[in-house]
């Protein structure tokens, strides 16, 4: 090689190696402003709780790879916001019902049990006095069941509750759930439509539960639905299900609270004003006793057409 070549190669090598350490230095720097601003970005929306996400070009894929994880850490962190916000939402909700339920009844206990302080031995007739004694016992049943029916749910909830589960026939269990309450529905002047089945059906599950649940949603349906003038049970079966569907011709269930009727203590807007007025218990029970059998509870609902609520269970050979 002449030296003149020598010379030249030696050029183009110092001339590629100013390059690449130039090319080097702007990568670098480009890489600091991105670690800038995913910095900058990031202190923002921990400090404003915002749900924004990053977003930044970038042609290197490790940086691409990052960017990517930290957006799906900040969707993660923002659905755990939402989720907490909502806990905390029906907390609040569940202690101001608590208040009301508990506060009602013990309201009137007090309220007699003043009278009867002030009335003394002879102050009240025997017959009123006694009528007293009578609403005073009820209220405390009152309080009674209703403390019950929260720990009944604190033990779903926490698993402590074993059911056992074996073959049953849902049909009886239809034909029990409207006996037991016929002469209530007989009181409140409502026709009953029945489609129960002579075929019997049966599913796994727990008879005692099963009667639990069907009274549940009777009783809901009478409670709430009893505007229509009629309830309704059927009984029918799938190819790996058998289902029970208790419905109504009541006011129905807006669709935007279709969804939140099986939280703990959430009742209807306008339930408080009405001739019942629940503990928002009943379809909670309801739902985890249904699920913890291995079934399913669902909703359908038309406002001002009524409500269907239809559980259904696994469903089991007719023979053994």
């Amino acid at each position: 090689m002449t030296p003149g070549i020598y010379i030249a190669a030696l050029a183009l090598l110092a001339a590629a190696a100013g390059l690449a350490a130039l090319w080097q230095r702007r990568k670098a720097g480009n890489l600091g402003r991105q670690l800038d601003y995913i910095h900058e970005k990031l202190g923002m929306i921990i400090d404003r709780k915002t749900n924004e996400r990053l977003l930044l070009f970038s042609e290197e894929p490790q940086m691409r790879r990052l960017l990517t994880d930290i957006n799906r850490l900040l969707d993660h962190n923002h659905s755990g916001n939402v989720e907490r916000a909502r806990l905390e939402q029906s907390l609040r909700r569940m202690l101001a019902n608590v208040s009301h339920d508990l506060k009602t009844p013990l309201t009137v206990i007090l309220g007699y049990i003043e009278m009867l302080e002030r009335g003394g031995e002879n102050g009240i007739p025997e017959e009123e006095r006694l009528r007293m004694l009578g609403m005073i016992h009820r209220k405390a049943e009152e309080v009674i069941a209703l403390m019950n029916r929260f720990f009944d749910l604190a033990k779903l909830e926490a698993g402590d509750t074993e059911l056992p589960l074996s073959r049953t026939e849902l049909n009886e269990a239809g034909r029990r759930g409207i006996l037991a309450f016929y002469e209530l529905l007989e009181s409140r002047g409502l026709r009953v439509e029945i489609e129960i089945p002579e075929e019997p059906y049966y599913c796994l599950a727990n008879a005692e539960a099963l009667d639990r649940v069907l009274a549940n949603l009777l009783s809901n349906a009478i409670a709430y639905g009893s505007d229509g003038g009629v309830v309704g049970l059927r009984v029918y079966a799938r190819e790996k299900q058998v289902c029970a569907v208790v419905w109504d011709r009541g006011k129905g269930i807006p669709a935007s609270e279709q969804n939140r009727i099986f939280e703990r203590l959430y009742t209807l807007e306008d339930s408080r004003n009405r001739g019942y007025q629940g503990s928002g218990l009943g379809l909670a029970i309801t739902k985890r006793l249904t699920e913890q059998m291995g079934g399913s509870l669902s909703v359908d609902s038309v406002p001002g057409q009524g409500a269907a609520f239809t559980a259904a269970f696994p469903r089991m050979r007719e023979r053994l």
